[in-house]
């Protein structure tokens, strides 16, 4: 995903929305009222909403406790489960104790599952830059944990038990109260190593829902500075034939790239039609320069890399100085390349050029 400084808008703006559990999944309390004001503040900042198939996670997290990964509890506390297991939970003790019969070959076996339905699920982030489900599906009381805390705890991690196994990033968000005054929260869920974009989006969140801190009746607290973190995305100014609705502007679009501001460069550049026509070029000056119209987009750093492979000599992506001062990845040009080309400053900008030529 793409790695920029502080700019705060996320981890992309793909994100699958949270959905009823499966018939098969039994929850006395179903709070997806304030799952679904959670998804309506996803969106509010900047979201899409694209649905998923969440079926391979759930498959993924059902592993958990039902694989080899008991089997790794058990050997990490072998020689004190085995000399004195009245000491354990007897929770715990039920479920590590069936460690001890996983064999070699049961072993490879869950991992050969682990390994289709993570591909399965890998694929999903073609789709989508962040999934958005409940934190947990409803909250029992305490009697009612002790009286079955296996079943219930598994019913706790319906939408979390996938997560390790995947290696996946995740936060959890406050999203407010449900109608019966119990608190609610979501689960922001991303690929490996996006924690900083996850971050970004979780305090976006959380603002958003504003209120106070927790049950408490202290303000909620001015959320910090994360210019330190990368938000997952990178901005890249355009001037010419990738400006909303030109012939290029579908190289942005189809990386999922979105229009964040329309301005003007610093008053420090020419600008030249090539001879080809049908792309300009902005050269900096010392001197004599003028103020270009540009269009600033911004895209998962993941597509980054491509789109600018893609952009053809003399062209290619430099720093350009916004009119607020302000310092953005854009398009400049090459000295050479405006050889020939036809100085065209005077029009401010590429629609303009265009436009006095009748296009």
């Amino acid at each position: 995903m793409p790695i920029t400084q502080g700019t705060g808008e996320g981890c992309g703006n793909r994100f699958r929305q949270p959905e009823t559990p499966s018939s098969a999944q039994s929850f006395p309390t179903r709070p997806f009222s304030a799952s679904t004001s959670a998804s309506s503040r996803a969106k509010a900042l900047g979201g899409t909403p694209v649905a998923v198939d969440l079926a391979p996670f759930l498959e993924t997290a059902r592993l958990l406790y039902g694989g080899p990964w008991v089997a790794e509890r058990y050997l990490a506390i072998r020689d004190f489960f085995d000399a004195q297991p009245d000491k354990v939970f007897p929770p715990v003790r039920e479920i590590i104790a069936g460690g001890r019969d996983i064999s070699a070959a049961d072993t490879f076996a869950h991992l050969y599952k682990l390994r289709a339905y993570k591909r399965v699920c890998d694929a999903v982030w073609n789709d989508i830059d962040v999934m958005l489900t409940p934190t947990a599906g409803t909250i029992y009381r305490v009697e009612e944990m002790q009286a079955d805390p296996i079943r219930l705890n598994a019913n706790l991690g319906y939408y979390t038990n996938f997560m390790n196994l995947l290696d996946l990033a995740a936060t959890a968000v406050p999203a407010g109260f449900q109608k019966n005054g119990l608190p609610f929260g979501v689960t922001l869920i991303a690929p490996p190593h996006q924690d900083g974009p996850l971050l970004h989006l979780a305090s976006r969140m959380q603002q958003a829902l504003g209120g106070k801190l927790g049950a408490t009746g202290h303000a909620l607290l001015t959320a910090e500075s994360l210019n330190l973190l990368p938000d997952g995305q990178v901005r890249v100014a355009v001037l010419g034939a990738h400006l909303s609705g030109l012939p290029l502007n579908h190289q942005l679009t189809e990386r999922n790239a979105r229009l964040v501001a329309t301005t003007q460069t610093a008053p420090e550049y020419r600008f030249y039609a090539l001879p080809d026509g049908k792309r300009p070029g902005l050269i900096q000056v010392a001197e004599g320069g003028a103020a270009i119209a540009c269009e600033v987009w911004e895209m998962p750093v993941s597509q980054f890399g491509s789109f600018v492979a893609g952009i053809p000599a003399p062209l290619g992506i430099g720093k350009l100085e916004l009119a607020d001062g302000s310092s953005v990845n854009g398009f400049i040009c090459e000295c050479i390349g405006v050889v020939g080309a036809k100085d065209i400053t005077q029009y401010g900008g590429w629609r303009a050029w265009l436009a006095g030529r009748g296009e």
